[in-house]
């Protein structure tokens, strides 16, 4: 079957980017700590706006904010926000940027600790994907509820319970492709 024929989930709709984000990234689970990090401070940027205007800046946020490592992240300063607030390629939202460069220290805080993001982020499924139904997707669930309040107790900030729900989804937590979707197996 040619990948233009391919059944997808709905949202993905037919922009390129949507689409080789939905067939190649979205939903398999990731099991690397940092990149579980990177996805949840970019789910924080995502608040208020669509996911694709993420997906449009994220290479340049990248760019931006070093490469997501959090412990460059975590030494920034005043002049850092500055440089990013005047970087019209990425979300400029002061809280936001803020809110990463707390999440890049309370990281490093974790790791100084001996505690591994990426088990922390599993534990809460026992290591395991959960499968969604394939027909109905929601907001939020008390599970990504949990992981919100723990998060917001360690100091996280833009991790409500639906943004932590949009982070599980992305990351694979949850597999939530549709019924139809090629990816539901696969993932």
């Amino acid at each position: 079957m040619a990948k233009a024929d391919l059944k997808r989930c709905a949202w993905c709709g037919d922009d390129p980017l949507y689409v080789a984000y939905h067939d190649e990234e979205w939903g398999a689970p990731q099991r690397d700590p940092r990149m579980l990090w990177e996805m949840l401070m970019l789910e924080g940027f995502q608040a208020g706006l669509a996911w694709i205007t993420v997906l449009r800046k994220r290479e340049h946020m990248r760019t931006a904010f070093r490469g997501f490592e959090p412990a460059k992240v975590a030494r920034f300063g005043e002049k850092d926000i500055a440089r990013l607030m005047a970087d019209p390629g990425i979300i400029r939202a002061r809280a936001k940027i803020e809110a990463t460069i707390a999440g890049a220290r309370l990281y490093c805080d974790m790791a100084e600790r001996g505690e591994d993001f990426a088990a922390y982020c599993w534990s809460f499924t026992g290591g395991q994907p959960i499968k969604g139904d394939g027909k109905s997707v929601p907001a939020s669930t008390p599970l990504s509820a949990q992981i919100s309040k723990d998060l917001k107790q360690r100091g996280f900030k833009f991790v409500g319970p639906t943004i932590v729900y949009a982070w599980m989804q992305a990351v694979g937590v949850v597999n939530d492709h549709s019924a139809h979707c090629f990816r539901r197996a696969q993932v």
